[in-house]
């Protein structure tokens, strides 16, 4: 029933070729494929660059943008050429996932007080992921894309690089390609998705999957839509089944 009534989707980073699949936007077999085309060709850019990604939450004042530049400073003071230090996810107010050379993650941990940074967290990834140092990714998921079959999503399907709807197939061919050198703009996206005039209610959401972290990241961006939130695990009913 809820899946007949389901007015719109959206994935996190990899989890938007689920949305995609969802919506029947891509086949089931052709997202599986594209994904580890995508999956592959970013190891592969993450192993010629020591990178990483950095879990931020600020105070009010922190200012995340000026950080980065400081922390791209410091890089290049090391002979680190064109280093990269960026905003690569936004996830509620006050939290960003910044990613870039590992120098630079690591001089934002030791000047964290002075960024009014309140806590600093490394992810356990191997690169720099939604930013230009995944770049020579783009070309093997662009042509992979090019081959697949993309039809107008059945139901809106937000996308992570503007937070807005796609508006067809080779929109969608355009920004999932985008999408990898590109943050994910999650806090936007809860937004857009959520947006309504005073006095309606909001939908019943669902974040089907391993971890309820969408769910948390919902709580603190509005926390009307979390009270009608539920957490659909997908592997319950396979466990039920074996034992």
């Amino acid at each position: 029933q809820v899946v007949e009534s389901c007015v719109a989707a959206a994935g996190y980073s990899v989890g938007e070729f689920a949305a995609l699949v969802f919506a029947g936007a891509l086949g089931f077999a052709e997202a599986l494929y594209a994904v580890k085309v995508r999956a592959e060709a970013m190891q592969k850019a993450s192993e010629a660059v020591p990178s990483g990604m950095l879990t931020v939450v600020g105070q009010r004042q922190a200012n995340y943008k000026f950080a980065c530049l400081e922390a791209r400073k410091h890089c290049e003071s090391l002979g680190i050429e064109n280093p990269v230090c960026e905003i690569s996810n936004y996830l509620f107010p006050d939290s960003r996932v910044i990613a870039g050379h590992l120098q630079a993650l690591e001089f934002l941990q030791e000047n964290a007080r002075k960024y009014y940074f309140t806590h600093t967290k490394m992810l356990p990834v191997s690169g720099a992921f939604h930013t230009r140092l995944m770049e020579p990714a783009v070309e093997p998921l662009a042509e992979v894309l090019k081959s697949i079959e993309i039809q107008k999503p059945l139901l809106c399907v937000y996308s992570n690089v503007d937070g807005k709807k796609y508006m067809h197939s080779k929109h969608i061919q355009k920004l999932l390609v985008k999408q990898v050198v590109s943050p994910v703009m999650w806090e936007q996206t809860m937004h857009s998705v959520y947006e309504r005039k005073q006095g309606t209610e909001f939908p019943y959401t669902y974040e089907v999957g391993p971890g309820k972290q969408l769910g948390a990241i919902l709580k603190k961006c509005n926390l009307k839509a979390w009270k009608q939130y539920n957490h659909v695990d997908a592997l319950e009913d396979e466990e039920a089944a074996q034992t």
